[in-house]
């Protein structure tokens, strides 16, 4: 029972266990030292190397999400090979002596693509995510039927490294369906989970009722004034031990504003803060890694969409790149302070190749490429990437509407994210949603389409064409599922336009082979977009740092891989390349540039995230 009904939780049965408010493990006196590092952040030739780093930054636990959508992108399609191996990763941490929490949703959030949600799930008719809706609730149990299995042979009573799973992920922070959290809880035990269930949730009361289930220990995610949340979760929650599930000693980006940053000395505080209280922790993140191919989410403040750019370094201990930061110094000391034990030493920071400039060679343009790309799809309005069947990427929209003489304000009711607007061909607009409602002016002779050259009675034809890009799906908050492309219509002023041609464009399904193909689909053209390539010739492979100067917007492969989004706004001026991706001999990168493709592509020695501005989250 908990306390909150009159008896004091005690967790009994299980290898991390608790009573009198203090963690035990297997009996003994025990303290969670743990740190967040996401399997599908790091490359799986780097994940014992950084998994080492954790072990040399003094912490005995390792904590992942497992994100649904990177295991079954298409219904019914789970993969658990390679990179998606999630057994063999948990088993390396065990084999390295790191005890693994497991935070297996089904939602994550982690500033990741529609927190974890697979597109097909998001985009059924009617589905309410994160409730008590049957099909929720089905789809859920089919998933879990799949991955349960999988993890409840790791847990520690069977000799593995599993020492205790999460139910959901800040739960409070969204919605008060106690059904659902119940039903949760049940599937959980159902699928063979015997160590400690725990929730996590903000350190206010509307946080923790929403979020918190009786019977289950209730911790705590926050970056500052641990002792405010100590005491009050201890308030609520007599015998149970203080832990905070994650502590926030750096802060993630997003596109267009500077790189958040914790100084080394104030999150090393909040860690000594925590100590002093007698409290367990987990350090979000220990090592951030990287949003790979097309995986990084996006928030909304209300007024406008914040995508999260491609680097997740998050001001973390362990930098991206696996470099050892003053932070993880600070902390290192002060870990081995209060445990007593002196951690191995971390080994050096893997090597970067040099500096060097490579020419970019434009290849094919833009529209003409990807008039070819995909198959078409005809229907009266223009569908959403759901209803493409499009997960991620672009989608080109393309229609023949009459333009009356004198122009016409063109609008797009729902457009998410951003179009690229083309008439006859020629680059007229770069729009966002607020500026695609608000609607930009066609055909008046200034677009060059000229349709307002024209005498006579009626308008002219013109080939309106939209380049749609998902900037990635909502991870946070009531607009979590939201969908992509154009969700309302398009309008000539009051008139809508009808019959439309889309291809569906998913670049993270693109490898070597079709960017060939559709490198021999076009030419290189006197414009300024579209596919270019640069060639890096190597004796050994190492890590390397891209940077585009020149270049306004775009995607990114190396030898075939989709590394991720480009963007001039920043703040991250470059973008990080395992070492596994590269081989000796030549390497191709293939970029594909939506507004200003420059001259070059630059090799820097070391990371540029951008100008730096402090940020510590509060729940003031």
């Amino acid at each position: 029972m908990s306390a909150i009904h009159g008896a004091p939780l005690t967790a009994v049965g299980t290898v991390l266990s608790f009573a009198d408010g203090a963690f035990l493990r297997d009996g003994r006196p025990h303290r969670v030292l743990s740190g967040s590092l996401h399997y599908f952040r790091v490359h799986p030739e780097q994940w014992r190397d950084r998994l080492e780093r954790l072990v040399a930054l003094g912490l005995n636990t390792v904590d992942t999400y497992i994100a649904w959508n990177f295991h079954e992108r298409r219904r019914g399609e789970i993969d658990w090979a390679g990179w998606r191996d999630l057994e063999g990763f948990i088993a390396l941490a065990g084999e390295l002596g790191l005890d693994v929490i497991v935070r297996p949703g089904p939602y994550i959030c982690a500033e990741w693509d529609n927190g974890g949600f697979p597109a097909w799930l998001s985009g059924t008719p009617g589905m309410r995510l994160r409730s008590s809706h049957p099909a929720y609730l089905d789809a859920v149990d089919r998933w879990f039927d799949e991955l349960l299995p999988r993890l409840a042979p790791l847990q520690a009573a069977h000799g593995g490294p599993i020492v205790a799973v999460q139910l959901e992920n800040e739960y409070g922070s969204y919605g008060d369906d106690a059904d659902y959290l119940a039903w949760l809880h049940d599937r959980l035990l159902a699928g063979g989970i015997t160590e400690l269930i725990y929730t996590a949730d903000g350190p206010t009361e509307l946080m923790q009722d929403g979020g918190s289930v009786p019977g289950v220990l209730a911790t705590a995610t926050f970056g500052s004034r641990a002792s405010q949340a100590a005491e009050m979760l201890r308030e609520r929650r007599d015998g149970e031990p203080f832990m905070c599930a994650e502590l926030w000693n750096g802060w993630f980006d997003h596109w267009g504003d500077p790189h958040h940053v914790r100084t080394p000395a104030g999150a090393a505080g909040v860690v000594a803060d925590i100590l002093a209280e007698g409290g367990s922790l987990s350090l979000y993140m220990a090592h951030g890694g990287t949003n790979f191919g097309l995986w990084s989410g996006a928030n909304h403040d209300g007024e406008r969409l914040q995508p999260t750019q491609t680097s997740y370094d998050s001001h973390a201990p362990i930098a991206e790149n696996g470099e050892i930061t003053e932070k993880f110094r600070l902390m290192r000391e002060l870990l081995a302070d209060v445990t007593g034990q002196v951690p191995p030493v971390a080994s050096a920071t893997p090597p970067v190749l040099p500096a060097g400039t490579l020419p970019l060679r434009p290849i094919a343009g833009l529209l003409e490429t990807l008039r070819t790309a995909g198959e078409e799809v005809r229907t009266a309005m223009p569908p959403s990437f759901e209803e493409l069947g499009l997960d991620a990427g672009l989608a080109l929209y393309r229609a023949e509407p009459i333009v009356p003489r004198g122009g016409a304000l063109l609008t797009v009711r729902g457009l998410r994210d951003r179009a690229v607007v083309f008439v006859d061909g020629v680059r007229v607009a770069v729009l966002d949603a607020e500026q695609a409602a608000a609607g930009v002016r066609i055909g008046d002779g200034g677009d060059g389409d000229r349709a307002g050259d024209r005498a006579g009675d009626r308008g002219r034809a013109v080939v309106l064409e939209l380049l749609v890009e998902n900037q990635g799906r909502i991870n946070y908050g009531p607009l979590l599922g939201e969908g992509k492309g154009i969700l309302g219509g398009v309008q000539l002023d009051r008139r809508l336009v009808q019959r439309w041609t889309t291809r569906a464009l998913p670049l993270d399904e693109w490898g070597a082979e079709t960017l060939a193909e559709l490198h021999g689909a076009g030419t290189a053209l006197a414009t300024q977009d579209g596919f270019a390539t640069a060639v890096l010739h190597l004796e050994e492979p190492a890590d390397a740092f891209l940077a585009f100067p020149g270049s306004g917007k775009g995607f990114v492969w190396v030898n075939g891989f989709l590394l991720g989004r480009y963007w001039e706004i920043g703040p991250q001026l470059t973008y990080y390349v395992p070492a596994p991706l590269l081989r000796a001999g030549e390497n191709l990168i293939t970029v594909l540039e939506l507004e200003r493709l420059g001259d070059t592509v630059e090799l820097r020695e070391r990371a540029e995230l951008g100008p730096e501005q402090e940020y510590i989250e509060t729940f003031d």
